[in-house]
């Protein structure tokens, strides 16, 4: 088995680092966390702070869309309604367990720090590389049960922001046992759902 090369060593080096300590961390910090010698090493691997946060992202993002669109695939094989519970397992699901067969450590919280970057949520996403992710979010909009198309976009953005961070809380815990790392998974799901899907009340 061989080592990690340096770009491999700075990826996860920078994955940790932003999620410790937020995506404006100086860029020599992480290539001495990666054991780098050369401060300029991220520079000279990705270009720049972007191309670091992009390339971390496309680091996972081809084996998240790869699990979603198969759970998709199957969703549709079923027959199954496309109700907010199902596209949300769909969505989410593979968050709680591929990134860290790939040796990720931090992934879901470096998500909740760099979430506001153009890799995370820009152009890209809808319209060109993220192509499970976009079906999804628009079979979302159209299952969710309440409100207009802009209160609809509004708790869909909403459903985002909450997602990253109990992603990043999920990651953050240690779990007694499969049960219990189950029955929080679960409970996350749960929570997103209700985000799209509860009334307002005026009582």
């Amino acid at each position: 088995m061989t080592s990690p090369d340096a770009r491999q060593l700075i990826l996860l080096a920078g994955e940790r680092t932003i999620a410790e300590r937020g995506p404006d961390v100086a860029l020599r910090d992480i290539a001495v966390a990666a054991g780098q010698r050369n401060n300029s090493a991220v520079h000279y691997h990705f270009g720049s702070r972007d191309g670091l946060i992009v390339a971390i992202i496309e680091r996972h993002q081809p084996a998240l869309e790869n699990r979603r669109t198969a759970l998709l695939a199957d969703h549709e094989a079923s027959g199954a309604a496309d109700t907010v519970a199902a596209l949300i397992a769909i969505l989410v699901r593979p968050m709680f367990d591929v990134p860290y067969t790939e040796g990720s450590t931090h992934y879901a919280r470096f998500l909740e720090q760099a979430r506001a970057h153009p890799a995370v949520g820009g152009p890209d996403l809808h319209e060109k590389r993220w192509h499970a992710t976009r079906v999804l979010v628009a079979r979302l909009f159209k299952a969710m049960p309440y409100g207009s198309p802009a209160i609809k976009r509004y708790r869909l953005q909403a459903m985002s922001t909450v997602m990253f961070a109990l992603l990043a809380d999920y990651e953050r815990q240690e779990f007694g046992g499969e049960t219990d790392r189950i029955t929080v998974q679960d409970n996350i799901l749960a929570m997103l759902v209700g985000l799209l899907t509860e009334p307002v009340t005026t009582d």
